[in-house]
């Protein structure tokens, strides 16, 4: 097990966090150490899930992806954080059904290289999985369906996207929420009794989203210098995404209209 100074150092945390959020170091021992026996399972989960769904890129309508376990101090960093924000709906998790609380104990990125892309993968992964709004998880534990031969998304597929974003989603087949810096499209697939995430976004958008977490979130999230420079870093890859759109649109007027000067076709 991990020592506990070093955990709350390694993540901004204090003895005040854990009491705030009623959660004895114990527990959080017994969860950790139940999830390292689990992550040969998840990895091999995962990775029978992208050679099954992902691998074919062309077939999935990405540019390229990647997949990861979570790392086990980030796993108790958000049982820490999430008892904290909401207390009644995180209050009975433990060591024997915290994966029915956390979604994306396995995680897969598909990234697109142009932002207006996002359409065929929704359409590939909702025709691959049931997208049934009966199925949709809202109390962890009662909603959670026993059967790991039942696999389908979890919950109604989300887009996260800045105000002001270009509107290229269609709200009638996803959830779309703006606000903040964050984009990226989210998909929680029930997965041979497990959940898997599944988040898909631009390169840009996921330079500026590795370059984020590794600094600002989720342990310098109130650090005021470093919040600011990731917003200007987000709005700099959200340029680039529009000017990436831009480009693609110029070659097809160029491939339309070959003979004619560009000025004349915008």
């Amino acid at each position: 097990m991990i020592n506990k100074e070093e955990f709350l150092k390694t993540c901004n945390l204090t003895e005040d966090d854990l009491t705030a959020a009623r959660i004895s170091w114990e527990e959080l021992t017994e969860i950790y150490e139940d999830y390292m026996s689990k992550t040969k399972l998840f990895r091999h989960l995962g990775k029978e899930f992208v050679d099954e769904y992902i691998y074919d890129i062309e077939r999935a309508g990405i540019h390229s992806y990647r997949y990861r376990t979570k790392n086990p101090m980030h796993l108790l960093e958000k049982i820490i954080r999430k008892r904290k924000e909401n207390y009644a709906k995180f209050e009975h998790i433990n060591k024997s059904n915290y994966h029915k609380y956390i979604t994306d104990l396995i995680g897969i990125r598909v990234f697109f290289l142009y932002r207006e892309d996002w359409i065929h993968f929704h359409k590939f992964i909702t025709s691959m999985f049931e997208n049934d709004p009966n199925n949709y998880v809202e109390d962890r534990l009662r909603d959670f369906d026993e059967d790991p031969e039942h696999c389908y998304i979890a919950e109604r597929p989300k887009v996260y996207k800045r105000s002001g974003d270009t509107r290229i989603y269609d709200s009638t087949q996803i959830e779309v929420r703006t606000g903040g810096y964050y984009r990226s499209l989210h998909y929680i697939i029930k997965y041979h009794g497990y959940y898997l995430e599944i988040q898909g976004r631009t390169l840009f958008e996921e330079g500026w989203s590795e370059i984020d977490h590794d600094i600002v979130y989720p342990y310098y999230k109130d650090d005021e210098m470093l919040t600011e420079f990731s917003g200007l870093l987000n709005r700099l890859s959200g340029m680039a995404d529009e000017m990436s759109s831009y480009f693609r649109k110029m070659k097809e007027l160029r491939e339309e209209e070959p003979d004619k000067k560009i000025k004349d076709l915008l």
